[in-house]
């Protein structure tokens, strides 16, 4: 046995002889301890070797706050409990003095158990012949935090904080050993960051910004005597109550022990006692469902990030790991949406599709290069009240189901488990940049009948003609010989048949793989498989489910000539020490960037592209194009691909420029078979096109860089 171990030993058991810690443990509880009182020292130093010799101390949870690519707007904060970790120089003296007058005023002169106090308890309890008075200095309450905190399982939480003798001589044991390894000042600080307030606020700095919305170092005197007056019973002495005269009295108690101990003057006292109490309440966010009214439309954005976050294996080991660790990791997170062009997206949202409307119209802005998602604005408010929601869009369903408008929180635009929105025409990006990838240029020519007969076998249908698929063209101007200019602009569905039949469809699958998609419905995973894919003819046409945030990121791998980035909704990762998040070696917030196309092959595809714009083609004769407004309204070089569905189930548009991409749609995310009519058909397309020009106003006009000719002709 060491010498250290025994004199923490010792000391409790010369108290346990006296007679002291049984006698206080023992008003109220029926443990019977009293028999250590006659063991002796050394049988009691015995008896307490069993006890822990050192206290175990873990990080306490910490909140995370989470701010735009501003790096001042809060988004929003995760915790379990509203803690930040501070260093007693960030303090106002006054909650030292304070906290130390209200809970252990002979905190600097005993060494974790006050022998006299235990005995003042005792002698009390004796009297009222019951608990009436404790004796936990400071450093024992904050042992018995620690050990609540470092609680592993639910019997250990009930062990570091249940009422019997056992606790109480553990306490008192840990306390010597920490007194004996961390200064007055270490103790004071880790206490004051451990301690609860009340209304969800651990720590002083919680305290300080949920009772005064100010920084610990700012709190005056009465506002100090009031917070540490609030430690021994939050709920009894709170402040923010109707009746305020309990939480008056306490603080007042507060102000006449620091006056007793000479913490305060005279004059102080008097005139901190006469002060009426004024708080400034807030209430800090927690969770995506807590983002500010005013940026309500940023929750589906907050949404996305906290299932990426879910995602991401250098927070845990499962989702459920990750969710734990971002609640009480203490991260400080620079997200990347940007307040202006979240606000240009969602004015340009709203003024086409209101939020009463069962229709989603919805827009993602992504950085070319980065991957960063900029912006991510839908017609619907991020709540979880659907009260006063519309009726259910498919009226085979009982009158009283509600639908998804205005109020959901589901995830519209990407993450989570939706699968998205049938994306149309603007699949044949898939198709065209597989035949590129095989070698074929932009000048592979085709006759683009009305309707063509094509080698797919399919299920009986509206496109089918006996066994084998049939689709037509929307429109008999089409009819024709086309090539990939023409035929991406004008977006002729029998050119690209006959294009996909000559590279195979499976490759179109597959480059759509590597852009980014994700099959989440049961037959599109089946249709994707290697036995199926060969044969999914329709494929090019957009029957398949896909989300805003995969369209537009697919674009945005064009507009960086080739190199894919991972969608990322992060700028910076730093945990509390101030440090960057990093796995693997790696920044967890740097962009996730390889090259995936060659640079040629996506030149090659902006360059058809841009025949659907109105911008035109750089190598090649265009003819018209699906959605010519969108230079005239950009004015400025862009390209991009319309999309619509059979019957308009859904319309879509993604474009870009150099600089960024964006991918908008309209649909019926409850009743997919809801059309959305011809009416519907250009609204993503000024929507783009007035969010993309708003978002790059007073930035230079940068220009695509056209093919080289091994692609052209």
């Amino acid at each position: 046995m060491t010498s250290r171990r025994l004199t923490v030993a010792g000391r409790l058991a010369l108290l346990i002889r006296a007679g002291l810690i049984a006698g206080l443990v023992l008003a109220g509880l029926s443990y019977p301890l009293a028999a250590l009182a006659g063991m002796g020292v050394k049988a009691g130093t015995e008896a307490l070797e069993s006890m822990p010799e050192k206290l175990t101390e873990v990080p306490p949870a910490q909140s995370t706050y989470v701010y735009a690519n501003d790096g001042k707007t809060l988004l929003t904060m995760f915790y379990e409990e509203h803690r930040k970790q501070t260093p007693i120089k960030s303090m106002s003296p006054y909650i030292t003095k304070a906290i130390v007058a209200s809970e252990d005023t002979r905190f600097y002169e005993h060494n974790g158990v006050d022998a006299k106090g235990v005995a003042r308890a005792f002698v009390a309890n004796q009297k009222a012949g019951g608990v009436s008075q404790g004796a936990s200095t400071l450093t024992m309450q904050y042992v018995r935090m620690a050990l609540r905190d470092a609680a592993r399982t639910p019997k250990e939480a009930l062990e570091a904080t249940e009422q019997t003798a056992a606790r109480k001589l553990r306490e008192m044991r840990l306390a010597i050993e920490v007194e004996q390894r961390l200064s007055k000042e270490q103790i004071l600080e880790r206490y004051l960051n451990a301690a609860y307030f009340g209304h969800r606020a651990y720590g002083i700095y919680a305290a300080a910004q949920v009772f005064f919305s100010k920084e610990p170092q700012n709190l005056s005197l009465t506002e100090a005597a009031l917070l540490a007056g609030l430690v021994k019973a939050p709920s009894a002495y709170d402040p923010a109550s109707k009746d305020q005269r309990a939480a008056l009295q306490r603080r007042n108690y507060v102000i006449d022990q620091m006056l007793k101990i000479g913490s305060i003057t005279p004059e102080q006292a008097a005139a901190a006692t006469k002060a009426k109490i004024k708080l400034k309440l807030s209430h800090p966010p927690n969770d995506c469902v807590s983002v500010a009214r005013k940026h309500n439309d940023w929750g589906f954005f907050c949404d996305y990030f906290k299932s990426w976050w879910r995602e991401q294996p250098a927070f845990g080991r499962t989702p459920q790991e990750r969710e734990e660790n971002l609640r009480r990791g203490g991260y400080r997170v620079v997200t990347s949406i940007n307040p202006k062009i979240q606000g240009y997206a969602m004015e340009h949202v709203l003024d086409k599709e209101r939020r009463g409307s069962p229709f989603a119209h919805g827009q993602v802005v992504i950085q070319p290069g980065t991957g960063r998602v900029l912006s991510m604005a839908v017609n619907r408010r991020y709540s979880l009240n659907q009260d006063n929601n519309g009726r259910h869009s498919d009226w085979s369903q009982d009158r009283d189901v509600k639908g998804n408008y205005p109020n959901t929180v589901n995830p519209l635009l990407g993450g989570g488990d939706m699968a998205g929105y049938q994306a149309g025409s603007t699949f044949k990006i898939f198709t065209m940049l597989a035949a590129l990838e095989e070698g074929l240029p932009l000048s592979t020519s085709f006759y683009a009948p009305e309707r063509y007969y094509s080698q797919y076998i399919t299920a009986p249908g509206p496109a089918t003609c006996g066994h084998n698929w049939c689709p037509k063209n929307s429109s008999k101007s089409m009819t024709g010989r086309q090539t990939m200019w023409s035929g991406f602009g004008k977006s002729v569905n029998t050119y690209f048949v006959q294009l996909e039949e000559r590279v195979g469809a499976d490759k179109a699958v597959k480059m759509a793989e590597r852009l980014g998609l994700r099959w989440r419905t049961d037959i599109d995973r089946e249709l994707a498989t290697p036995e199926h894919a060969s044969g999914w003819g329709a494929f090019t046409l957009g029957v398949s489910d896909a989300t805003p945030v995969e369209m537009a990121n697919v674009f945005a791998t064009l507009a960086a000539e080739g190199t894919y980035c991972e969608p990322l909704p992060v700028e910076s990762i730093r945990t509390p020490d101030g440090s960057h998040a990093v796995h693997d070696g790696k920044l967890v917030a740097a962009p996730r960037c390889h090259r995936e196309l060659p640079t040629n092959v996506a030149r090659a595809a902006t360059d058809a592209a841009r025949c659907v714009t109105g911008y035109g083609a750089a190598r090649g004769s265009c003819g018209w194009g699906t959605s010519a407004m969108v230079y005239g309204v950009l004015g400025r070089p862009v390209a991009g691909k319309s999309g619509t569905t059979d019957g308009n189930k859904t319309a879509w548009f993604s474009g870009y420029t150099p600089q960024l991409a964006a991918s908008a749609f309209v649909a019926d995310p409850d009743n997919p078979e809801h059309l959305v009519g011809a009416g519907r058909s250009t609204m993503s397309k000024y929507t783009v096109a007035q969010t993309l020009r708003d978002a790059l106003k007073n930035q230079p006009k940068e220009k695509f860089k056209p093919p080289s000719d091994k692609l052209v002709y």
